[in-house]
């Protein structure tokens, strides 16, 4: 499988049949790590850089952690390829923005349920992603994934700290649990500051589509841990999974009931407008999209519509990004091209029959 392929095909995250899919889109479970006897990669020159990517890419191969796994040097692949995947929350912006000629890549599983990249800020950036609410899944996957590579690599640890970081927030575990909700009730009924407080009052991150610095598009939130010092790894993750995520669907579902019973109309309107919208349009922007699918979505998850799933939806919120789009039709747009495309797309999705 190659990179060229991804567009073409759903990750496992992306199937909408995880627990909880009505309102967490997915599971993430994170760790960073460095190799002993080299710099952090801010302060590596270039020799080394080259010498640990080397190092880890061969670690990860000899450990077949998956079959048939996709490389990408990330210093040589087109911008286009590197934004599809920080769309598909595959690769950190970061690692995608990095000077051209830093040397930088990114495993990635064919189902990509996992992905590590190489030289972000630390050596090792590990991720697995999950479809729905599966921290506990997440987690032994990824436990798996570091004990694989730490019997054939040395991590820098200290007794006192734990696990040495170029992030003083990732010292200790090193690791980040993350779940990205759907939130449009608390959207709707304005009480998406419930979320920011509970996040606060627990030392947790709220974050936007594509994490730090990104705005919550399609009433999208990713909730991540703020301090990875101080406790266990299967602390952390059971604190996201037994009180900070159940708490926020709460909310959630309490939002969802209110709006029902309180304004029914103003409901209805805001999904069967979307729908109308979206499959009708002939010209459609990415925040229009993403807002309109939101309030699709919504309408599946109540009943209000039945004739479209989660799996397609959650898929059109990422394949009407502009990079997805672009490797879909095969040829670079302008974003007035874009906009015609994007509702094309949509349309066919929305209207398997043909109509529209």
């Amino acid at each position: 499988m190659s990179l060229s392929q991804i567009p073409d095909h759903a990750g496992e995250w992306l199937r909408g049949t995880g627990p909880h899919g009505e309102v967490v889109i997915s599971s993430r479970i994170r760790y960073a790590r460095n190799l002993t006897g080299f710099p952090f990669v801010n302060r590596a020159n270039r020799r080394q850089q080259h010498e640990v990517m080397h190092l880890v890419k061969d670690e990860i191969q000899k450990r077949k952690l998956a079959d048939d796994i996709i490389w990408v040097d990330m210093a040589a692949s087109p911008s286009l390829d590197r934004q599809l995947l920080v769309e598909r929350h595959l690769v950190s912006r970061d690692l995608a923005s990095a000077k051209n000629d830093a040397p930088r890549g990114v495993v990635i599983a064919p189902d990509e349920t996992f992905a590590v990249m190489i030289n972000e800020e630390d050596h090792i950036r590990a991720q697995v992603l999950r479809s729905g609410m599966q921290l506990s899944e997440a987690f032994a996957q990824i436990e798996r994934i570091d004990n694989a590579l730490e019997s054939g690599l040395d991590f820098a640890y200290a007794q006192r700290f734990g696990y040495l970081t170029a992030c003083p927030t990732n010292v200790g575990t090193g690791l980040r649990v993350s779940v990205m909700l759907h939130l449009p009730g608390l959207k709707l009924t304005g009480e998406i500051e419930k979320v920011r407080r509970a996040a606060r009052d627990t030392h947790q991150a709220v974050r936007g589509l594509f994490g730090e610095g990104s705005e919550a598009l399609g009433d999208l939130y990713q909730i991540s841990n703020q301090s990875t010092l101080g406790k266990t790894e299967k602390e952390i993750v059971a604190d996201f999974e037994h009180t900070v995520v159940p708490t926020i669907i709460a909310y959630e579902q309490q939002a969802r009931q209110a709006l029902i019973k309180q304004r029914p109309a103003q409901l209805d309107d805001k999904i069967y407008r979307a729908w109308a919208i979206l499959t009708n349009a002939r010209v459609l922007g990415t925040e229009e999209v993403l807002s309109l699918l939101s309030h699709l979505r919504l309408g599946v998850n109540l009943g209000r519509i039945n004739t479209v799933d989660l799996r397609t939806i959650n898929e059109l919120l990422l394949l009407t990004q502009p990079a997805h789009l672009q490797r879909l039709m095969g040829k670079t747009m302008d974003p007035a091209g874009r906009k015609i495309a994007r509702a094309d797309l949509v349309r066919q999705r929305l209207n398997p029959a043909g109509k529209g």
